[in-house]
């Protein structure tokens, strides 16, 4: 009795020893560390020109959405009035200031561009990340209330970066009113990437099952079920896929799959020499022509 006694005190300690585990790695996987607005700001500035950002008619707001979350976010006004716009949203760990680079060729191209913290990020309140699943509402969110906040609307799209390329996608299933959507590294599901990154750091595999397990406890979002390639199915509106050929954290492969899943009009672009969200800095003019290519497709 004695040491059975022992043994059920070890095994509870154990358990209670993996529960903790479990939560904290949830808690890695979905908390990471954010930017301010001022270190993006800086990390954008010493890769590519941002003066144009400063000389920009702006203006900002919140937006309530689905769930009373506020998401914050600013308007960038191109110099020539135009009713073409583009609402950005940026990746992981970023802010809005994330999105300036695809402001810039944007705005060259006639858009106003919305431009916003993602749920958990830059100026919102802190929370956690679920992969597209509530950022993918926030996003119908912002389609409605651009839609009704600007009354010289001519043409709306969507453009997202990594995590908010994944969002994008993900917004796609409640039918947003939109004419377009432009995916640049994003994910089929974040269960992918997570065992990736695993196999590359030489973490056993099973951590990504762990750490599902502690999301679902924690915080009722189960890492398995975050899977943007499933809002494809009924999806007409046209998507632009693009992905660097040398991403190594979010494998070509992801968005290959997801133009292959999109029931309506699609294109998809692997950009030689390109690493994760490397594309548009790397080669600046195609990355320009093949949007402005598509667009004039899918637009007129």
């Amino acid at each position: 009795m004695k040491y059975a006694s022992i043994a059920a005190a070890v095994v509870g300690v154990l358990l209670i020893l993996f529960l903790i585990f479990a939560l904290w790695l949830a808690s890695f996987v979905m908390t990471g560390d954010r930017q301010t607005l001022s270190e993006a700001e800086q990390w954008q500035s010493e890769r590519y020109d941002t003066s144009f950002y400063n000389d920009l008619e702006h203006s900002d707001y919140t937006v309530e959405s689905f769930d009373g979350y506020e998401l914050h976010v600013r308007l960038l006004r191109c110099p020539e009035h135009s009713g073409k716009y583009v609402i950005i949203s940026h990746g992981y760990t970023d802010n809005r200031m994330g999105s300036l680079k695809y402001a810039k060729m944007y705005i060259a191209m006639g858009f106003n561009c919305v431009i916003y913290d993602l749920r958990g990020h830059g100026l919102n309140k802190p929370t956690f990340t679920t992969y597209g699943v509530r950022e993918g509402q926030d996003i119908y969110e912002l389609v409605k209330d651009t839609r009704k906040r600007y009354s010289d609307i001519e043409l709306l799209g969507l453009h997202g970066e990594s995590l908010g390329a994944g969002s994008t996608v993900t917004s796609l299933k409640y039918k947003p009113e939109v004419d377009f959507a432009v995916a640049d590294c994003g994910f089929s599901d974040i269960y992918n990437v997570l065992c990736e990154g695993y196999r590359n750091a030489g973490a056993p595999l099973f951590l990504v099952d762990v750490a599902d397990f502690g999301a679902r406890l924690r915080y009722r979002y189960p890492i398995k079920e975050m899977r943007p390639i499933d809002s494809l199915d009924e999806n007409e509106i046209p998507v632009l896929f693009i992905h660097g050929a040398d991403d190594a954290f979010i494998l070509p492969k992801n968005s290959e799959d997801m133009a292959k899943r999109t029931k309506g009009y699609k294109e998809l672009h692997i950009i030689d020499g390109a690493g994760h969200a490397e594309s548009i800095l790397n080669k600046p003019d195609e990355y320009a022509e093949i949007v402005t290519d598509f667009l004039n497709k899918v637009t007129q």
